[in-house]
């Protein structure tokens, strides 16, 4: 009789499905909300990103006067919308940046436009801001960006690195927008995707002053070997496009909080493990690096609990967070997480006791349909069954080929929020050794 391993990945979609609840913005959110009474003029909310149009209905639901006081917009991804009353929600394109993009920076910049010191300025942000917020600095198109940005995405770059970049040639990140709102109050409610919860990084830091240089842009640029349009590169060179700082008086009225992170969701799923009898471990919420080479990390550790019960013996997980990248070389389909998972198959070499699932909180995979993938015992023995190599399929990024055709690709759907990966490695006791995994 075939093994289903049924129960396994009912647990593990149970842990991450504990993990996006608990960073919800309707869950998340309205303990932070500000108190109407204290709002003497207009208050205009802003925002842009994944969960941007999930917080702008929260803030609605959860506002604590009359809703004629709110006005203002939202721009989220494409099929990221949700239903609101009196704040606009526009879509545009993520990852690359498009005109749609272009037309909500622009508007949102004129939004804030004029205010006085009585007015408050809401800003909700969450990951794919940046795309979101498509405003190149004047003298550089948004051909310019988009290839630039393009570029940046498939070379490796850590998200931090491809932000300095980005709000170097922007007219709204980096800390503009605040500047631009002053002397309004600026109020910034953000939920992280990126490793060490950074509001300088987060949608690019459009409300927080900006401690990257023009000359650190550069570097980065060529470090990767990304090819900057003259005008760019220009601006870059000369100073032309370097962002605010901390000394700048415009920010004096501007605060900040993180109102969800990885961590937040990875002890979420902890709690969920520990009420099944799984001891779980947390490795951390920031893991970077290329997803193949966390993969055998990762792997290397899971084969150590499963052999010598080392740093937990079975039944525990394993669980992590943060955002590892993909230096695409080949021409396949798939995200980071599938794209890890791939590299784990290979490295876990069907061992009996270990399943994995790996998926991005917003429910999309880079730029494909699913969250992520499971990974299963069997994995490897149907994938030589339908004829598939992994190796080759590593090698040519085609992860999400791979988990299709084995039937084990993750679907949700945009959760609406996003604190990037989750990956969670369930290690079962020996036959001999079972406990009840309930």
């Amino acid at each position: 009789m075939a093994v289903t391993y049924s129960t396994q990945r009912a647990v593990l979609r149970g842990l991450f499905d504990a993990a996006v609840a608990a960073v919800d913005p309707a869950h998340c959110l309205p303990a932070f909300l500000p108190s109407a009474a204290d709002c003497r003029g207009r208050v205009v909310v802003i925002g842009a990103g994944k969960a941007a149009a999930a917080m702008a209905r929260t803030v609605e639901e959860h506002w604590r006067g009359e809703l004629s006081q709110l006005s203002g917009l939202v721009v989220t991804r494409y099929g990221h919308g949700v239903p609101t009353r009196r704040i606009e929600v526009v879509e545009a394109s993520h990852p690359a940046p498009d005109a749609a993009g272009q037309q909500a920076a622009a508007r949102i910049l004129e939004a804030v436009k004029g205010l006085t010191a009585d007015d408050l300025v809401l800003v909700l942000l969450s990951g794919g801001g940046s795309a979101l917020l498509a405003a190149p600095m004047a003298g550089i198109t948004l051909d310019e960006k988009r290839a630039i940005t393009q570029a940046l995405l498939h070379s490796g770059a850590s998200i931090d690195e491809i932000n300095c970049v980005r709000k170097h040639l922007s007219a709204i990140k980096g800390g503009r927008l605040a500047l631009a709102a002053a002397p309004a109050r600026v109020l910034t409610l953000a939920i992280s995707d990126v490793p060490g919860d950074d509001l300088s990084t987060i949608a690019s830091g459009p409300t927080v002053p900006d401690p990257t240089t023009c000359a650190e842009a550069l570097e980065i640029a060529g470090r990767y070997a990304i090819e900057l349009s003259s005008a760019a590169r220009q601006a870059l060179q000369s100073g032309a496009a370097e962002t605010p700082k901390a000394a700048d008086p415009r920010f004096a009225r501007c605060e900040s909080h993180i109102i969800a992170t990885a961590q937040a969701a990875l002890a979420a799923a902890a709690a969920a493990a520990r009420a099944q009898g799984i001891t779980p471990l947390v490795l951390g919420d920031a893991i970077e690096g290329e997803a193949r080479e966390a993969a055998r990390v990762l792997g290397g550790v899971a084969l150590s609990c499963a052999a010598h019960g080392v740093p937990l013996s079975s039944p525990c997980v394993l669980l992590s967070g943060g955002e590892t990248t993909v230096s695409v070389r080949g021409n396949g389909r798939g995200g980071r997480n599938a794209e890890f998972l791939l590299g784990l198959a290979i490295a876990l070499r069907g061992h009996s006791q270990i399943h994995a699932i790996a998926c991005d909180t917003d429910g999309i995979d880079g730029s494909e349909d699913n969250a992520g993938a499971l990974v299963l015992p069997d994995t490897l023995q149907r994938a030589a069954g339908a004829g598939i190599d992994l190796r080759a399929c590593l090698a040519e990024n085609d992860a999400y080929r791979v988990f299709e055709t084995l039937g084990d690709l993750v679907v949700t759907g945009p959760t609406r929020t996003n604190v990037n990966d989750f990956r969670a490695i369930l290690i079962e006791p020996t036959k001999s050794a079972a406990k009840e995994i309930r």
